[in-house]
């Protein structure tokens, strides 16, 4: 028994601090995932250990200096999704807000075929826009007749590699582009969203690759990267949203905040998980909103399950520039800009490499 718990404890350190080490590579980036559930697991470990051998000496006291300070590492990523936390993102003072939208997304996983499910609680939750991730053909036309009545202005990829993207709007859409920003057959959106009012915002969709088992995540960092500093070029206001397969507390998403200038809603207000909606013993924030800080926060909800391995989201927000000076939001310096160059040169390396094998099995 103290064999086993001693190799446990160590094994779950070195989750703890294998994704530490700056590299792309599958096997660490997976561990960025699991924070939370391995800073439970060795505390649980550390307090059997304790409890049923106590500390004898120098050796067994380092260890178990080390082991919390494994539970350290991961707790001081997740904690600022935590009440414990300032809120991030502000909230709007207005009561009737002039400039509000709400938006949806939802990963509704290609081989779902619970098509009325999802469709039944889009009509229900009725957002002004609606953005499907891994939506095929057969996706696409089982929904398509009662939202094309809904939702005047669409920009549509259906993909049958899981990658697939439809995006749907009651308001205005202008200069929208489907782009395929690393690899060729992983398309993102942009978009100019018109308000009402007449106002207008940016809005960036995507879904890039997750880390798997022999494929690393250049092309993941790559592709967020790449967004992040197309938003600072963008001459409105932003917002980014999609499934991004990736934690709300890693390296790369905090890059990805820096450079963008974007928050998060998340930070001071919790985990909002939406993977796995199938295992609820293991679960991540794995889709996101950012957005620019002349946006203030409605609401921020995760909605019911369809079918699907990933929760639906919903968050509503309203446009106040004259407030944006109010709201704190992460800024880049020097070392975050050349480290982002380099994963945005290593990534399209990467999707150049993994396009020609491609195009190689296509021909």
């Amino acid at each position: 028994m103290e064999t086993a718990l001693v190799i446990l404890g160590f094994i779950l350190t070195l989750f703890s601090f294998l994704p530490l080490i700056p590299t792309t590579q599958w096997w660490v980036r997976v561990l960025d995932f699991p924070r939370l559930h391995v800073a439970i697991l060795l505390t649980v470990t550390l307090a059997v250990y304790i409890a049923l051998y106590g500390i004898k000496g120098i050796s067994e006291a380092t260890m178990i200096i080390i082991w919390g300070l494994a539970v350290l590492n991961e707790v001081r990523y997740i904690f600022h999704f935590t009440p414990l936390v300032k809120p991030e993102a502000l909230r709007s003072e207005q009561k009737q807000p002039q400039n509000a939208f709400t938006l949806m997304i939802a990963n509704v996983r290609m081989s779902n075929k619970k098509h009325q499910k999802f469709l039944e609680l889009a009509l229900q939750e009725d957002p002004d826009l609606l953005l499907m991730n891994e939506p095929n053909e057969a996706w696409h036309e089982s929904v398509r007749t009662e939202l094309d009545k809904r939702y005047p202005y669409a920009i549509k990829k259906p993909l049958e590699n899981t990658y697939g993207m439809l995006l749907w709007s009651k308001f205005k859409l202008h200069q929208s582009e489907i782009r395929f920003l690393v690899e060729d057959d992983i398309p993102s959106f942009f978009t100019v969203v018109e308000l009402p009012s007449g106002k207008k915002f940016g809005l960036f969709t995507v879904h890039p690759q997750p880390p798997r088992v022999m494929l690393d995540t250049d092309t993941r960092e790559a592709e967020l990267l790449l967004i992040a500093k197309e938003v600072k070029k963008v001459p409105y206001s932003c917002v980014v949203a999609g499934d991004l397969n990736d934690v709300a507390w890693s390296r790369t998403t905090k890059l990805f905040k820096e450079i963008s200038c974007m928050i998060d809603p998340r930070v001071g207000r919790g985990f909002f998980n939406t993977y796995s909606a199938l295992i609820p013993l293991f679960r991540y924030p794995l889709d996101h909103v950012f957005y620019a800080p002349d946006f203030r926060l409605l609401s921020l909800r995760r909605l019911s399950k369809f079918g699907s391995d990933h929760f639906p989201i919903s968050i509503s927000l309203n446009y106040e520039p004259q407030h944006e000076h109010e709201q704190e939001h992460p800024v880049a310096d020097i070392e975050d800009l050349k480290e982002a160059d380099e994963l945005i040169q290593e990534g399209l390396e990467k999707g150049e490499e993994r396009n020609s094998k491609k195009q190689e099995l296509e021909g």
